[in-house]
């Protein structure tokens, strides 16, 4: 399952066909009894109606967990890009050689949190161990000096440092968080139970699109939530428009 969550045109696809062949199977339980008496059939639309619902109202809430973890990602992206940007500033606050070695190492940084950003997942082990690299050469290269200077003005280079890191921190832990698996267990399962109802109800007198018309509407809002849960293999994904920004401003001249 976490394969098709990650994958969301597959996960379209996916739940096309098992929505499909669920309402295939709802068909075949209608033809294996007898009719519905009309009051059963009455009775049985009140069922269908209050399962569907209930799929609508998963479907919205799963939706707005989505929505707010792209949010989440979007925000994080503009916060690591300004504590960058601070902590070049603050650079100043230390000896010319060694402002000079953090801009430097701020700079090939930045690039690597693009790189997070806009790589693929094949990529990204490379990226990690780089910025790590990366981290602990800007750690080093404002620690070295306060351990001589203790001063207020230097802890503010500290502090700044500190921010980089830790955002970078922040970003990582929400690109992690997804929609649990479950909750996906759950969506497919109401889904697949709504569509053998709809098989089992639609008499084979009705028309039959109409049977194909539910597991077309659930495959793409199902898709639309895997898009937007999926960071790196979406259509709908966080541009490091700021990040990006900042680098072309910081260019030495």
């Amino acid at each position: 399952m976490s394969f098709l969550v990650n994958h969301p045109v597959g996960t379209f696809l996916v739940t096309i066909v098992i929505l499909w062949l669920s309402s295939a199977v709802g068909v075949v339980l209608r033809k294996r009894r007898p009719e519905l008496a009309e009051a059963e059939r009455s009775d049985f639309g009140v069922i269908l109606a209050a399962v569907l619902t209930l799929l609508g109202l998963i479907i919205g809430f799963t939706f707005s967990m989505a929505s707010t973890r792209y949010d989440q990602r979007k925000n994080l992206e503009e916060e690591e890009a300004n504590a960058i940007g601070t902590e070049y500033l603050r650079a100043d606050l230390l000896p010319p050689d060694d402002a000079e070695r953090v801009r430097q190492l701020l700079r090939s940084y930045l690039d690597q949190r693009i790189l997070f950003y806009t790589s693929h997942s094949d990529q990204l082990q490379q990226v990690n161990a780089t910025t790590a690299k990366l981290q602990g050469q800007l750690w080093d290269a404002v620690k070295n000096h306060t351990t001589s200077d203790r001063s207020p003005i230097q802890a503010l280079a500290v502090a700044g440092m500190n921010d980089v890191l830790n955002s970078q921190g922040y970003t990582q832990a929400a690109w992690w968080n997804r929609i649990p698996l479950a909750a996906w267990g759950l969506m497919w399962t109401i889904a697949i139970c709504c569509n053998v109802m709809v098989g089992y109800y639609v008499l084979p007198t009705d028309h039959r699109g109409i049977r194909f018309v539910l597991p077309i509407i659930i495959a793409v809002a199902f898709l639309l939530i895997a898009d937007i849960d999926s960071p790196r293999r979406g259509i709908i994904r966080v541009r490091p428009l700021n990040l990006i920004s900042l680098a072309n401003s910081l260019q030495p001249h």
